[in-house]
Parts: structure tokens; C-alpha cells; sequence
């Protein structure tokens, strides 16, 4: 699904050589630094570095990538990115399971007013509190014949139209950029590759980004959705990893105090109010597993 080479390939071309010291002038055709260039600064020979980008090398050295990430100018996500990739052929990363804990669905429905989903590296929604699926506008995923909420293809193949999404295009950086992540840490996960090649399939935009090689790691940010009942909801998203190498996280969605979006969100929570169960869980079957995961 990634790989080193690619990767290496894609930060190079985005390297201003002005910045890097190189003098350039109008008969320079090459977008970024050239391989010899990158092998110069970063002190290796440009076989070795050619033989990177091929991937024919063998394992870099710490002091190797680190003397990339400097010269290509990869921040904290790219550089953990970088020796992921280049770990890969010496390390094999367990893909984790799907079960969520029944003590963190009791802490999911402990979150009022606002918006929580339980969420795996996938992009998968585990579980999810009211809030949220009256936010997705989704019936309560898990039971029989109702696959579960993807995010990543509700984005790409679901809103296209860009319906719910106020950011759609901020959205969908943010997606790919974590499931590069993704593919970096989980290489050997079928589910990820199958839901990768499936946005692919479906998704013009998906593919010119995906050929970026972006990394994004998913931390706090703002979030805005156009929902379609309640109106524009500008919310702040909190993500928590949880512990045990779990590769889920807690996803909480957030108003500012006394905003319009507050009063939004306690329409939304007063429309739902009929909804029925507080809170949703999803622990798909085999045969919807193969859909949403």
C-alpha cells in the first residue's frame, strides 16, 4: 500500500533547492531536488540513495533517515512516517482487532451535549453516542442488514456532493493523510488495502491525493457541518488515542460555550430526543465486515 521509495520520491519533488542552497536558474527542468542532490546534502552516495528510491537498498540506518528527514524537511508525522516505511522489511506490525471494551462504552455514554465516536485506523465508527449519529444522520449502525459508518467513505463516496461537510475539501486532506498513516504502520492489513483500492475505484479526487503521499496525524483542529435540520455547526474535535496499541481512538466534537453551534447541537439532542437508545455500538458480522472494514 506505501512505501519508502514512493514516499522519498513524492518529499524531493516538493523541495524549493533555494532553500536547500542550490543556485538555480531558467534552464532547470527538474521540479524539487535532483536524486544526486539530495544524496549530497544528506551525506550518502547517490547510488545508495538512487537504490532507495528504487527500493533496492537495504535497511537505512537511523542516521540515514534522519539526515533525509532533515534535507527534505519532513516534520514530526513525516519523520515517524519515514521510519515506519523504512522499518517495514524488518518489522511486521500486528493489525489490531475491532473489539471495543465494554468500559469505554460506558465512558462513551457518559459524554453529553456533544457529539463522541470510537473510531479505528480505518476510519471505521466502533460506537458513537446519539449525538453523533443524529451529527451523521445514520440509523443505529449494527443491526442486521445495516452496514456501519466509514468516514473516510462517507467523505469521498457519500458526500461528494459535499452536503454535510462545510470543509469538504479540508476533509478529504485530512482523510488521506491519515490513512497514509495508516498504511504506513499497518501494511499487512487486507481490510485497508480493500477500502484504499475501493476510494480509489470511486474517487477522482481520492487518487490525486493519494499519489501526494501526504501524512497527516489526526490531533485537534476545527470541524464544520452543514447539517441539514439544524444548520452550520462550527465544532472542535479532541482526538484521544487509547492505550494497548488498540490503533482506536476517541473522537469528541465540541461547541464553544454559548455559541450559535451550541444551541445548535441542543436542537439536534431535543429533535433526537425520540431517537430512541443513547448511544450506538457496532460489532459488525463477517459479511459486513467485508463492506465497512
Amino acid at each position: 500500500m506505501d512505501d519508502l521509495a514512493g514516499f522519498l520520491r513524492t518529499r524531493r519533488s516538493r523541495v524549493d533547492p533555494a532553500t536547500a542552497g542550490i543556485p538555480t536558474d531558467s534552464r532547470r527542468r527538474v521540479q524539487g531536488l535532483r536524486r544526486e542532490e539530495v544524496a549530497h546534502l544528506s551525506g550518502v552516495s547517490v547510488d545508495y540513495y538512487v537504490r532507495l528510491e528504487q527500493g533496492r537498498a537495504t535497511q537505512p540506518s537511523e542516521q540515514v533517515l534522519d539526515a533525509l528527514a532533515r534535507v527534505l524537511g519532513l516534520d514530526e508525522t513525516e519523520r515517524g512516517h519515514l521510519h515506519r516505511l523504512a522499518g517495514q522489511r524488518r518489522r511486521r506490525t500486528k493489525t489490531p482487532g475491532g473489539r471495543v471494551r465494554p468500559e469505554l462504552l460506558r465512558v462513551l455514554g457518559l459524554v453529553a451535549g456533544a457529539p463522541a465516536l470510537i473510531m479505528n485506523h480505518r476510519l471505521d465508527v466502533l460506537a458513537g453516542n446519539r449525538l453523533a449519529g443524529l451529527l451523521y444522520g445514520r440509523p443505529v449502525p449494527g443491526l442486521p442488514g445495516l452496514p456501519g459508518l466509514n468516514t473516510a467513505r462517507h467523505i469521498f463516496l457519500e458526500e461528494s456532493e459535499r452536503g454535510l461537510y462545510a470543509d469538504w475539501e479540508t476533509c478529504t486532506l485530512d482523510v488521506v493523510g491519515h490513512l497514509r498513516l495508516a498504511a504506513g504502520k499497518y501494511p499487512e492489513d487486507p481490510r485497508l488495502a480493500s477500502l484504499i483500492g475501493e476510494l480509489a475505484m470511486g474517487s477522482e479526487r481520492f487518487r490525486r491525493l493519494w499519489a501526494r503521499a501526504d501524512v497527516r496525524a489526526r490531533a485537534h483542529g476545527r470541524k464544520a457541518y452543514r447539517h441539514p435540520l439544524v444548520g452550520l455547526l462550527e465544532l472542535h474535535h479532541e482526538n484521544f488515542a487509547l492505550p494497548d496499541e488498540s490503533g482506536m481512538e476517541l473522537l469528541v466534537l465540541s461547541a464553544a460555550p454559548g455559541s450559535p453551534t451550541e444551541d445548535g447541537l441542543r436542537l439536534l439532542a431535543g429533535l433526537g430526543a425520540d431517537g430512541g437508545d443513547a448511544r450506538f455500538a457496532v460489532t459488525m458480522p463477517p459479511a459486513a465486515s467485508s463492506l465497512s472494514s
